[in-house]
């Protein structure tokens, strides 16, 4: 019994011995453990320290408080440091592992145009019709950075990239390389044009830009045609369809005087424009090197008719001139048209729906004499043009570049079709591919047979319309055996419009039948 006693007693003392855990070492343990390395673990940091001041942790009851303080001063600078050196290395070990998670520039770019059902592609970013969001153009202009070889961009089609261009104009100067700029039928706003000016400055490699179908930039152009300064090296400007006014020709004149190496100009379909040229004749005689000039459906009035006759025959480079749906260019005294005989370099002239007269016509069947390598000759919806096609008999002969010819709703006869199978027959029009005879009611069956018997001629065409004018129809006569006949014979042709011509059941069967009995591959358009 004694024995076991002191066995008991033994071991009570081993258990007083043993110092007991408190809650607070149990913490203390765990700041030390996430502090420590292995192996090797660090003493616990100062502001834990300074947490447990209040508690006793095995001092000795009777140490004077101020030692105890004294002490504490003493390591507290130890102590700091210490927790800096700790913090240090939580931050190191940290941005290793955010770096080692966070996906690169190159692989936030493919992911955001796999996002967008596009392949990437560092030089080109094609966009166009990608319903992007405000978030997708805020995400585009963050990841320009790490496009440094773009030379493209093209946003066009997305409606909400209007009033959020600012975000990505901001970041253009990482890309200094760019080039092509595409912006059509983006909802511009006015701080949008702004931005697109201010952006002039930092991409001094722009060649091109397209600001085509953005409704709002009318009467605000001049937010971007005063940041364009000497030196500028765009090549296209295309403003179809902004609605212009004539205070944004104005203000594209004085612009002009800085676009030395400009190439292309196009402001079409902005019907408010016109009047907004007649002071532009010093600056647009600037544009030695320009060769594509679209002033289609501009409402020009005849004082800019009259500023374009002093103007056009010193663009000296010019090659394609498009004057279409401006009826002042046919009723003007001025001789705009005759001049274009001082265009050698002309290979495409489109004036249809100008309201020509026979005066008119014929300065510019004279014109026509001296364009050599005219290859485009658009006269359509030129009523007067019907019975006197003969006034370009000289221009159609000499001009052996020609190869498209639209003549559609010029009120012809028979008598027109004869002379164009005339020039065929004697070799000329040989290179012809296109050629547009439709909504010409006023042709007789006997006409149509004419020129369907001497359409083999025509080896290189391929594209031919013969349609008849809307809300009207008409039996096809004798003439449609001749041209299926002359259809054998033309290798190269693979459209023929015959709209609104009512071809009976035999007609049809034989029409139907065509490409399997001669193994060919026309689309018949009736």
């Amino acid at each position: 019994m004694e024995k076991t006693d002191d066995i008991q007693s033994s071991q009570d003392k081993q258990e007083e011995d043993i110092p007991k855990s408190s809650p607070f070492d149990f913490v203390i343990k765990q700041f030390q453990g996430k502090r420590s390395s292995p192996g090797k673990r660090k003493e616990q940091p100062s502001a834990i320290k300074k947490f447990f001041r209040g508690f006793d942790f095995g001092k000795s009851e009777g140490k004077d408080r101020g030692e105890i303080e004294e002490t504490e001063i003493n390591n507290s600078g130890a102590d700091d440091e210490s927790e800096k050196q700790d913090l240090s290395v939580e931050d190191g070990l940290s941005h290793l592992i955010s770096g080692a998670e966070s996906p690169s520039g190159e692989q936030r770019f493919n992911q955001f145009m796999q996002k967008l059902g596009k392949k990437p592609n560092s030089k080109n970013l094609d966009l166009n019709n990608c319903a992007l969001s405000a978030a997708d153009v805020t995400e585009l202009a963050s990841l320009l950075p790490f496009l440094p070889e773009l030379e493209e961009i093209s946003l066009s089609w997305n409606g909400c990239v209007g009033g959020t261009l600012k975000a990505l104009t901001v970041h253009l100067h990482h890309v200094n390389l760019l080039r092509v700029l595409r912006l059509n039928n983006c909802r511009l706003t006015a701080e949008d044009v702004t931005s697109l000016g201010e952006a002039f400055e930092i991409v001094s490699q722009l060649e091109e830009l397209d600001l085509s179908w953005n409704s709002n930039i009318g009467g605000k152009l001049s937010l971007l045609t005063k940041k364009i300064q000497k030196g500028c090296k765009l090549k296209l400007l295309k403003i179809t369809d902004c609605n212009l006014t004539a205070k944004d020709g104005e203000s594209l004149d004085t612009a002009l005087q800085h676009l030395a190496e400009l190439r292309k100009l196009d402001i079409s379909c902005n019907k408010e424009i016109g009047g907004g040229f007649k002071d532009s004749t010093a600056h647009l005689a600037s544009l030695k090197n320009l060769e594509v000039l679209d002033l289609h459906q501009c409402c020009v009035t005849e004082e800019d008719v009259t500023v374009l006759s002093q103007v056009i025959p010193l663009l000296s480079s010019l090659q394609e001139l498009n004057l279409s749906s401006n009826k002042s260019v046919g009723v003007s005294s001025d001789p705009l048209l005759g001049r274009l005989r001082f265009l050698p370099k002309l290979k495409s002239v489109v004036i249809s729906n100008c309201g020509l007269g026979e005066e008119s016509f014929s300065s510019l069947a004279e014109a026509a004499l001296h364009l050599p390598e005219l290859e485009i000759l658009d006269l359509s919806w030129n009523k007067c043009v019907g019975g006197n096609l003969k006034l370009l008999l000289g221009a159609l002969k000499l001009a052996t570049e020609i190869q498209v010819l639209r003549l559609s709703s010029c009120n012809l006869v028979a008598e027109d079709l004869a002379l164009l199978t005339l020039l065929t027959e004697d070799g000329h029009l040989a290179r012809l591919r296109k050629l547009d005879l439709s909504y010409n009611n006023s042709i007789s069956d006997e006409g149509w047979v004419i020129f369907c018997q001497g359409l083999a001629v025509f080896k290189e065409l391929s594209e031919l319309d013969v349609s008849l004018r809307p809300l009207s129809c008409r039996d096809c006569g004798t003439w449609f055996s001749e041209l299926l006949a002359a259809l054998t014979k033309l290798p190269a042709l693979t459209e023929l419009g015959m709209q609104r011509w009512v071809l009976s059941e035999s007609q049809r069967k034989r029409l139907e039948s065509f490409n399997q009995d001669n193994k060919r591959n026309i689309r018949f358009d009736c």
